[in-house]
């Protein structure tokens, strides 16, 4: 196995140094558990999984633990928007009233889906559209982004990261536009998590998973509560069986979201089943927000004396861009790098000019400076594997 490694263009003492480097930090208590994945010309270099799912260390993380995606989950809605694109259901420069008709009045007639995709829709950056409610059923978070949530600025004008509104919205128009009528889980399982293999996926803590299934667990006070129709407890919406979150709902294996960076990495194409066309994913990791910064990265800078940089973000994907500067994604990896992340312990990332895909999903969730400096970190060390 060392040798087709090393064939691949993976250093294995580097993949082992990395493996070593979080088993420490877990010992140390920065966080629980991980399960990581990295490779390179579609060599599998390293799968490995280490701690636990919390401090107590009550189950321990395996290569099968389906953890908790949080904002991953956006990285499914991204490719299930790009789908409707390609198929005609919409476009890119369709105003998002077009397709709910209901999300109008103001500047949010003018609003596109590139501005959802860019994050620069001019709506407010929040974490709920009503204080209080209930965050699992799609349908409900629709109607009170429409009754609540007013842009307050010219679509385009500033890059502030939706953690919520944008991919519900998005996640609803491909909904609606589907000619089957399907629901957005049920999209998802059958036009993405079932072509790619990713048996072990789901919208919802589906119910055969749930004994494998790690609910996320802060190490600090959670900003914001998560809640669910269940009332199972403050970030309930996570355990939920029936949710339907577009923005933070999934659960995977490392091994899922390995596959499903591969079909990424290979231009939308995995095992013979093509998802995307490779034009679509050119289109997506081009910086389309020039240096412009991401507001809510822009506020955390400051707060811990960093230097603000720019929000470098594609079509819906997070890129590294060419400055150096603090990044989930590293400092060495290319500049068309891109991938998605969740709140304080999920990530992925696809090098397309190294050929390579990493993936780490953690348990623990960490504050935001922390993490930023533990995924950069793990992602300089990752990339430096390429020989």
């Amino acid at each position: 196995m060392t040798d087709v490694v090393r064939q691949a263009g993976l250093n294995p003492e580097r993949l082992d140094h990395l493996k070593s480097v979080i088993e420490a930090d877990i010992s140390k208590g920065k966080y629980y558990g991980a399960a990581i994945a990295v490779g390179r010309h579609g060599v599998l270099g390293l799968h490995a999984a280490m701690g636990a799912n919390d401090a107590a260390g009550s189950r321990p993380v395996t290569k099968d633990s389906v953890f908790s995606l949080l904002s991953t989950t956006k990285a499914f809605t991204n490719v299930m928007v790009f789908r409707a694109i390609e198929l005609g259901q919409f476009a890119l420069t369709t105003r998002v009233c077009e397709i709910i008709p209901e999300f109008s009045g103001g500047l949010r007639e003018q609003i596109t889906f590139t501005h959802l995709l860019t994050h620069s829709s001019g709506l407010p950056s929040v974490y709920t559209p009503q204080p209080g409610m209930y965050i699992d059923r799609l349908d409900e978070i629709i109607a009170a982004i429409c009754r609540n949530i007013q842009a307050t600025e010219v679509p385009g004008k500033r890059v502030d990261y939706s953690p919520l509104v944008h991919h519900a919205l998005m996640g609803e128009a491909v909904r609606r536009t589907d000619p089957g009528k399907r629901s957005y889980r049920q999209l998802v399982e059958e036009e993405l998590f079932q072509p790619l293999g990713m048996t072990s996926a789901a919208i919802g803590v589906r119910r055969d998973l749930k004994a494998r299934h790690f609910p996320p667990v802060f190490i600090g006070a959670s900003p914001v509560e998560h809640l669910g129709h269940s009332n199972l407890g403050p970030n309930g919406a996570f355990e939920e069986p029936d949710s339907e979150m577009p923005w933070l709902g999934g659960i995977a294996t490392a091994g899922d979201i390995y596959r499903f960076a591969e079909m990424l990495r290979r231009g939308g194409e995995l095992d013979g089943k093509r998802i995307l066309s490779p034009v679509i994913l050119r289109r997506s990791r081009r910086n389309h927000t020039g240096e412009k910064p991401n507001e809510l990265y822009k506020a955390l800078a400051l707060s811990v004396g960093w230097e603000p940089f720019p929000a470098y973000i594609g079509l819906g994907f997070s890129l590294r861009g060419e400055s150096i500067c603090h990044h989930l994604y590293g400092t060495l990896t290319s500049p068309e790098t891109f991938g998605n992340y969740g709140l304080g312990s999920t990530l992925f990332w696809v090098d397309p000019e190294l050929d390579m895909s990493f993936v780490c999903l953690t348990t623990g969730i960490m504050d935001r400076a922390p993490n930023f400096e533990r995924f950069q970190r793990l992602s300089d060390i990752a990339v430096s594997a390429a020989i």
